[in-house]
């Protein structure tokens, strides 16, 4: 069954219902992008009248994540994902609906066939850059996931 943005999205409902409420929804994926949304309301605000950052992260999160997904399942094998670090910068506030893009499709190729050929895991860092309805870059998230194949 191949992933696609409603499936991920019924996915999101079911097993991420915090990410699903507050409003978390993706709307691209193939195989070098990866593109989710989140729309500032009064439910993921924070007292600044901005998105609260970690509302932002699980969408960039769910950007790169959901590209893992979709790379690992191409594959055939089984493979453990798992986030092992982040960091984010935020350079204006975070207001109307948020576009998380990430583009690493590719790395992320590389690493699943680095992790196949040796066997051993392998990390990679990727990158979501969320910008508001006028194209501005209002935080930019990098996350380091590590994957092994499973025996």
């Amino acid at each position: 069954m191949k992933i696609t943005p409603s499936k991920l999205n019924t996915f999101t409902m079911l097993k991420l219902p915090s990410a699903f409420l507050c409003g978390v929804r993706t709307k691209v994926l193939n195989e070098t992008q990866c593109i989710t949304t989140v729309k500032h309301r009064w439910f993921n605000q924070n007292p600044f009248n901005s998105m609260f950052w970690a509302v932002q992260g699980m969408a960039a999160e769910f950007a790169t994540g959901a590209m893992m997904m979709m790379k690992i399942k191409e594959t055939g094998k089984k493979v453990s994902m798992l986030v092992t670090s982040n960091n984010a910068t935020f350079t204006k506030k975070a207001t109307g609906r948020i576009t998380f893009v990430c583009n690493d499709g590719l790395k992320v190729d590389q690493a699943l066939q680095n992790a196949i050929q040796t066997g051993e895991g392998q990390t990679l860092w990727m990158q979501a850059i969320g910008t508001n309805a006028d194209g501005v870059v209002v935080s930019t998230f990098n996350f380091e996931w590590s994957i092994k194949v499973k025996n």
